[in-house]
């Protein structure tokens, strides 16, 4: 059974079998999930990146300088 030990800071490293388990790496984020009889689960925080698919609304465009000069213009001009 792998172990870890708490640090000052309250920090543990995961063990190299438990790393693996949950196929993390170096950067990645875990969650605990306390269930009420007191057992600690540890999952993943992954993202596979084609889940992020379609996130993002094509066609969605950004205010050009121009546009921003005439708002400034108007707004100038309605004081």
């Amino acid at each position: 059974m792998p172990r870890a030990t708490v640090t000052s800071k309250g920090q543990i490293t995961l063990p190299k079998p438990v790393r693996e388990a949950l196929r993390i790496s170096t950067g990645d984020r875990v969650a605990f999930r306390i269930r009420e009889d007191g057992v600690v689960e540890l999952q993943p925080e992954t993202v596979d990146v084609l889940s992020l698919r379609g996130i993002l609304r094509p066609g969605v465009h950004g205010v050009t300088l121009d546009d921003m000069e005439r708002a400034v213009a108007d707004g100038a001009s309605d004081s």
